[in-house]
């Protein structure tokens, strides 16, 4: 079994779908890429070399290419979202794996989150408002959803009228005053018959496990990461983070689980560098723009931001991430996209400076265009 771990190195969108669907087309038939931490606020853009385009939320990147998707107990899973992702792809895919144990997103974590950063004004952290930390608070405690209460669906619906309820309550520890807005969407009728029914129709789409001992049967595994290093929880950019681990930190654990020694450990990065949302951006520059059809303007994070590759922070925080490997054995390598951008840049000299080997370099969007650096 080979297994490959696509991280983002800087604030994410450094081309982590790019590098998944890479890794995925060498074998799809023996491939599963494992989403391992995160949600559907993860943005990941495959381009084929037909030029069929998708933006990834819960599917994994190699799903074009043909691989099997896991989604781990790290995932946090969106019903309404799943379901607007599988319609827009349009295909049949093979059953997608699920742990029961990964996190169950409500409408109501969805509305608390929104209902924060509009009260936060100009000082919004940067969320992106599909609830990712209301998520991750609520099921730290009694509240908890995960994939597998779906297969009890009475205790289920007993389960979210206890979470409305408590939205009212969690919005006054907040000390955030709920909009008409708020309260109109929670009393509408309407809103957890449809989130049931889409629980469902996910349910009836995928295959539950138990744990992930079921990645065993496939020859390679991708796992594929979400946001990038300087997003994780516990970088010290917080609170203008994400709720999850973004680094090798929860894949060494799934390796660890299904008896994997050696993983190769491929950070990405532009030739440039990308923020989505407010927060610290020490090389931001004003006037920088490159073309990103993905990142379009939204309500919740604003305009892609756009600076200079810092490679200084780039390499602190790799070498800070290989710390959290545990026992696994890593094989670090970078990879360096959109050289067709900026075609005066030096793939080699960015990776030298991160202090590890250049790997793969891409002067394009789609896999045809990915290198392997021997």
């Amino acid at each position: 079994m080979r297994a490959t771990a696509v991280i983002g190195a800087n604030f994410g969108d450094e081309g982590k779908g790019l590098m998944a669907d890479f890794f995925a087309a060498i074998n799809p038939v023996g491939t599963v890429v494992v989403r391992f931490n995160g949600g559907a606020q993860a943005g990941h853009t495959v381009v084929t070399p037909s030029g069929r385009r998708h933006v990834f939320h819960h599917f994994g990147s190699g799903s074009l290419a043909g691989a099997r998707t896991f989604l781990s107990r790290f995932f946090i899973v969106n019903p309404f979202l799943w379901d607007k992702e599988q319609r827009e792809l349009s295909v049949s895919f093979p059953r997608m794996l699920v742990d029961k144990r990964a996190m169950l997103s409500t409408p109501f974590d969805m509305l608390i989150n929104q209902e924060v950063e509009r009260f936060r004004g100009g000082q919004r952290h940067g969320s992106c408002g599909i609830g990712i930390n209301e998520t991750v608070e609520r099921c730290s405690g009694p509240r908890a959803t995960f994939v597998g209460d779906i297969e009890n669906p009475i205790r289920f619906r007993e389960k979210l009228r206890e979470i409305a309820d408590y939205s009212v309550r969690r919005l006054e520890q907040l000390a955030v005053s709920p909009s008409d807005l708020f309260f109109e969407m929670l009393a509408s009728e309407t809103l957890v018959p449809t989130y049931l029914d889409l629980c469902e129709k996910f349910k009836r789409a995928v295959q539950l496990v138990e744990d992930p001992t079921s990645l065993r049967d496939f020859d390679r595994i991708v796992f594929e990461g979400a946001q990038g290093l300087l997003l994780d929880e516990t970088h010290r950019f917080f609170p203008h983070v994400t709720r999850s681990r973004t680094g090798i930190h929860n894949a060494a654990l799934l390796a660890a689980e299904i008896g994997l020694r050696n993983v190769q450990a491929v950070y990405v990065t532009r030739t440039y560098m990308t923020r989505h949302g407010a927060g610290p951006f020490p090389t931001e520059r004003s006037g920088m723009t490159f073309e990103d059809p993905t990142n379009a303007p939204n309500e919740w994070q604003g305009s892609l931001r756009f600076g200079e590759l810092d490679t200084k922070l780039m390499a602190e925080s790799i070498s800070n991430d290989l710390l959290d490997a545990g026992g696994l054995n890593v094989e670090p390598c970078l990879a360096v996209t959109c050289l067709d951008q900026v075609p005066s840049a030096d793939a080699t000299a960015i990776a030298r400076e991160c202090g590890i080997g250049l790997g793969y370099s891409s002067r394009g969007p789609s896999r045809d265009c990915v290198s392997e650096i021997k």
